[in-house]
């Protein structure tokens, strides 16, 4: 059996709105890497799953969340490919059964063990699901219900890590770096991966950190004592064979991971969704009191327009803008 996992992340650029950092962890039955080779997810569920938006059988598109994310400004809800894959998997069967559709945002934070943020344009809950019927992801969800069984492929876990501006910014000031913040979630996945299948060497995928091709010392200051064996430090792939106790685990830092791993993709579409229902709250929150405000999707030229007129209402409500606005 193969522990096959994702990693991904979004928000990364935004000076409003949570970073997200997600994963998704795959079990394949009847498949030894060392023997057979990679993995391809789209492959072998091909018939629920396909990479494009607009297909003919109405498979679930799974892909880099760019990608799949409407535009804002057209006629089809923007979120609504999002949500079908991300809700659609979430719905698939989790071990022993399967998970019914989450009736509102704050149930589907619960459940990808999204962490609750204390700020005051958060508080509100947005039902579920914003962008399709109930019936109509109940029949996507069956369709992969149905070939993950067939497939020998089960779901294991989907989740994900939402680190709000204030959070950042404190996280930024001790370490440095965003890209450090960044990094130390995804080396939170990684651990709750490897606790949860130590037995089962996990392969872990993840999108590379910022153009970075070595990772050893990072692995190190992390897991100071755990061996590791350096397998691969190219233009495109970083991969290191790490060892605990006897336990296993390989990970591999890949240049556009998601066009290549069906887990990475997921990963970056369930932090993409994740964060765009974050922003719903939040523009909901300041719209509440000034009704002619445009939404934002939290972006810095963007950004810098609401918060311009939103300035009012900084000073009026005491806003402290080290909890609103991140520090870079």
């Amino acid at each position: 059996m193969l522990i096959y996992a994702g990693i991904d992340e979004a928000g990364y650029g935004p000076m409003l709105g949570p970073l997200c950092v997600a994963c998704s962890v795959f079990a394949v039955h009847g498949h030894d890497p060392d023997v057979s080779g990679p993995c391809d997810l789209w492959k072998t569920l091909k018939k629920a799953v396909c990479r494009k938006r607009a297909d003919k059988k109405r498979r679930i598109a799974i892909d880099d969340s760019k990608k799949i994310k409407l535009p804002n400004d057209g006629n089809v809800h923007p979120l609504r490919f999002l949500e079908r894959g991300v809700l659609g998997f979430h719905m698939a069967p989790i071990e022993t059964g399967a998970a019914d559709c989450p009736q509102c945002d704050d149930h589907l934070f619960r459940r990808l063990r999204v962490g609750a943020d204390p700020a005051a344009w958060y508080q509100s809950v947005t039902a579920l699901p914003v962008a399709h019927t109930f019936d109509e992801l109940r029949i996507h969800a069956a369709r992969l219900r149905k070939t993950l069984h067939a497939e020998g492929v089960v779901c294991h876990d989907l989740a994900c890590e939402a680190i709000d501006a204030a959070t950042f910014n404190r996280q930024v000031q001790l370490m440095g770096t965003k890209s450090s913040v960044n990094f130390c979630a995804v080396l939170r996945h990684i651990d709750a991966i490897w606790t949860r299948w130590p037995a089962e060497h996990p392969r872990v995928i993840i999108d590379r950190q910022g153009g970075r091709t070595h990772y050893l010392d990072d692995l190190l200051r992390a897991w100071p004592d755990v061996k590791i064996q350096i397998l691969a430090e190219t233009d495109t792939l970083s991969r290191y064979r790490l060892e605990r106790d006897g336990s296993l685990i390989t990970l591999s830092f890949m240049v556009e991971a998601e066009s290549a791993h069906l887990p990475v993709a997921l990963a970056s579409m369930i932090a993409k969704y994740v964060r765009e229902l974050f922003m719903i709250r939040l523009n909901r929150y300041f719209q509440a009191i000034m009704p002619e405000l445009k939404p934002t999707a939290g972006y810095t030229e963007d950004a810098r327009r609401y918060l311009a007129q939103i300035e009012p209402l900084i000073a009026q409500l005491n806003i402290d803008r080290g909890v609103l606005i991140r520090s870079v």
